[in-house]
């Protein structure tokens, strides 16, 4: 009997590390699809967590790299939106609105509106973003 109890419990600790793993490999496909990559534009996850004031919502910590001439196309997040420019320039531009140019050391807020990132320059732009977004929903939606 002994032995029957030991050998399920092998079992089901077999079976909760399968799990485990599929849900580490569910969270990094997941990420992937969440920030898809456009061509010339590298998005790096850097930090997750919880929002304090409510658990339907987490901040993610990124950074946005733009190649010269590339932009991350239109495009909107499930909250708010607020980024650092680390290094270069790059254009900003939300629907409806003039294009605004943003330098090194400049920030700008995005909340949940189309807008699209371009770097017209020679050199690649470095960003750093927080988001603020509904748990489970895509970190940014491509919009036609």
């Amino acid at each position: 009997m002994k032995s029957l109890l030991r050998s399920r419990g092998r079992r089901a600790a077999v079976g909760a590390v399968a799990i485990l793993a599929a849900g580490v490999a569910i969270g990094v496909t997941v990420d992937h699809v969440a920030f898809a990559q456009q061509p010339g534009i590298k998005r790096t996850i850097l930090l997750r967590a919880d929002d304090p004031g409510s658990p339907k919502y987490e901040a993610v910590m990124a950074i946005a790299e733009i190649a010269p001439g590339a932009m991350s196309g239109k495009h909107r997040h499930p909250g708010v939106e607020v980024a650092y420019v680390l290094d270069g320039s790059l254009i900003i531009e939300h629907e409806g609105e003039a294009p605004v140019t943003l330098h090194t050391g400049e920030a700008i807020k995005n909340m949940a509106v189309v807008h699209n990132a371009r770097n017209p320059g020679t050199k690649p732009v470095k960003i750093l973003a927080v988001y603020i977004v509904e748990k489970g929903k895509p970190m940014a939606e491509s919009v036609p």
